[in-house]
């Protein structure tokens, strides 16, 4: 039976959850996020909390991932919380997709793994402040 594109990005996430202790001021992976790009490539992370606040949400990592390859445009998003459940993605990773690119209000992203529930990026994010700055912008 062959995977649906859900099925598929939350396996990819899960097989990087890996909830760890790295040293007394950082803990890693307790959550995973798998994306697929525009261009259908899956990139993954996981959160690194810090005790001074300067780590990176599991979302952002795998954004980060998806940019280090040359990729700017998101499709789909998945967020698995430590208990395997999925979630949606925080302000400040709606924020940073939000700021990617002119259609990051269609990104989809998963809220309930079970029946397959979607919304979009737009709908967390109703009236983003950033639209006008979009309107004039060319990119190189």
């Amino acid at each position: 039976m062959k995977m649906d594109c859900w099925e598929k990005l939350y396996s990819f996430a899960r097989k990087v959850q890996n909830a760890r202790t790295l040293s007394p001021f950082i803990e890693a992976g307790g959550v995973a996020a798998a994306i697929q790009s525009k261009s259908g490539r899956i990139y993954v992370g996981v959160c690194i909390d810090t005790a001074s606040t300067l780590g990176m949400c599991a979302e952002r990592n795998a954004i980060a991932n998806m940019i280090t390859n040359g990729e700017s445009q998101i499709d789909k998003v998945v967020a698995v919380m430590p208990d395997g459940r999925v979630g949606p993605p925080c302000g400040a990773c709606r924020e940073m997709m939000m700021q990617l690119d002119t259609h990051s209000a269609e990104i989809e992203i998963l809220m309930d793994y079970e029946t397959r529930r979607t919304v979009t990026l737009g709908e967390l994010t109703p009236e983003w402040w950033g639209y006008d700055r979009f309107k004039n912008w060319a990119p190189d």
